[in-house]
């Protein structure tokens, strides 16, 4: 074996050093260099023993790239249509948010269609793979699992068994045997994905990557991991909850403005067809702090619920709180509430909860969250039937956000009749039997939403 010397890798970019430096010059980051060992290229492990010769692009053949479609909608909705052969994807997602469940059904959906589909998992044994696959339903005997962490004895069984589709749960388990560290570290997750990418675009099997996250949600490992892999898809979702979001942010095959809606059932994850429908099942009617925004999470609107509770501060400190809320964007509604539409807040904890497990990210919620808090302070419902499409500025504006027409296309197709947007919509792109009330300011979306204060109803907390 060839001798070893340390070298120190960045562990957001990748830039390797010889010595420790406190920031990255590359890439900016603070104390991110990793000490590692660094194995030296082996003579002959080129791939070729020839130059590469360049190609006439036009000439380039696309014969056999024809993907292998799979059964799961959502996951090939994701993917871009399907698996595409020699493809490495990698999927990262919170412990227990049902990564490797997912996966087990990839599986064994995609023996169907291909002759042989490998498990290998470096975390579970055998048994306790056939005990979780049992539960999913039916064992295709075409399924086979292999329970190892050395990548070279993983890449000799692949060779000679030829699968179809090989899973590896996970990166961070795998080892090399030319890299002196321990498993999971940046030199051994950055050499076992190598290996794993040269085998892949070699022999024309799709390969899928489970990698672990860090405490702030991203990938584990050098950031370089991300880049050697075609695809990298998230599964988003509290595992408290019954609904999971998968999210591509990388993919070489498709779109990344594409998301997949599961349920987490005993049986696996299920597809949800309508997952507006399902987010807004339990909503109880005419209720104070509660009120309906339209997302687009990819190319798909989604309706959600918001949910607000204001309460009284005895401490004289009063808390702002968000759950599936940025805080900042928290902070940023309730000043804005309270300057430009004079809804006193001062006093008041503010307490602001998504339905469902999903996180607000884009700007077009902040009506349905300004609104909800502002009925939770006035003790006013939300007129029925009503959904808020809308950004809010610091100077209380209602400004326009992309996508309107799928969004109200959307919310006439579920039932509402009243949609709350800005001036700025034209009543071309309301479907039929959908009102389009336009506003100019957050205040005037708020008189237009909440009902008068002696039709008010129920109030809660």
């Amino acid at each position: 074996m060839p001798k070893t010397k340390t070298v120190y890798v960045c562990n957001s970019c990748g830039t390797i050093s010889p010595k420790w430096q406190g920031r990255c010059p590359d890439c900016g980051e603070w104390n991110t260099y990793v000490e590692t060992a660094d194995a030296p290229k082996v003579i002959g492990a080129s791939t070729s023993a020839l130059p590469a010769q360049a190609q006439q692009l036009t000439a380039v053949s696309t014969d056999g790239l024809a993907r292998y479609p799979i059964s799961l909608g959502e996951m090939s909705r994701v993917l871009g249509g399907g698996v595409v052969p020699g493809s490495l994807v990698l999927i990262g997602g919170d412990p227990g948010v049902g990564k490797s469940t997912l996966l087990l059904q990839v599986a064994s959906l995609m023996c169907a269609t291909l002759p042989s589909v490998l498990y290998v998992s470096g975390e579970e044994s055998i048994h306790q793979i056939r005990l979780r696959a049992s539960r999913l339903g039916p064992i295709p005997e075409s399924l086979w699992v292999l329970s190892e962490t050395s990548i070279g004895a993983i890449a000799d069984h692949i060779q000679r068994s030829s699968p179809g589709l090989v899973i590896v749960d996970s990166i961070q388990t795998m080892y090399s045997e030319q890299v002196e560290s321990a498993a999971g570290s940046v030199s051994q997750v950055r050499d076992c994905t190598m290996a794993l990418m040269r085998l892949a675009k070699g022999s024309g099997v799709p390969i899928f990557l489970v990698g672990h996250v860090t405490k702030e949600g991203a990938i584990a490992g050098p950031r370089v991991l991300e880049h050697i892999v075609d695809t990298v898809l998230y599964l988003e979702g509290d595992r408290f909850h019954q609904f999971r979001l998968l999210r591509a942010a990388k993919n070489r095959y498709g779109s990344t403005n594409e998301v997949g809606v599961f349920e987490m059932t005993q049986e696996g994850l299920e597809e949800v067809p309508n997952p507006s429908e399902a987010f807004l099942s339990e909503r109880p009617e005419d209720t104070v702090g509660s009120c309906v925004g339209v997302l687009m999470e990819g190319s798909r609107p989604l309706l959600v619920e918001v949910q607000a509770l204001t309460s009284y501060s005895g401490s004289g400190l009063a808390r702002r709180t968000g759950n599936g809320l940025d805080y900042n964007r928290l902070l940023l509604l309730t000043a804005v509430l309270g300057k430009r539409v004079g809804v006193a807040l001062g006093d008041q904890d503010i307490y602001v909860n998504v339905v469902g497990g999903l996180r607000l990210e884009e700007p077009a919620a902040d009506l349905a969250v300004a609104v909800a808090i502002a009925s939770s302070a006035s003790g006013r419902a939300v007129r029925p039937e009503t959904v808020h499409i809308g950004e809010v500025g610091l100077s209380g504006e209602l400004r326009s956000v992309p996508h309107l027409e799928r969004r109200l296309a959307e919310s006439a197709k579920l039932g509402y009749t009243r949609a709350v947007c800005s001036r700025t919509a034209r009543k071309q792109q309301a479907p039929a039997g959908l009102q389009l009330v336009q506003a100019a300011t957050l205040a005037e979306a708020i008189g237009h939403s909440l009902e008068a204060p002696q039709q008010a109803r129920r109030i809660t907390g």
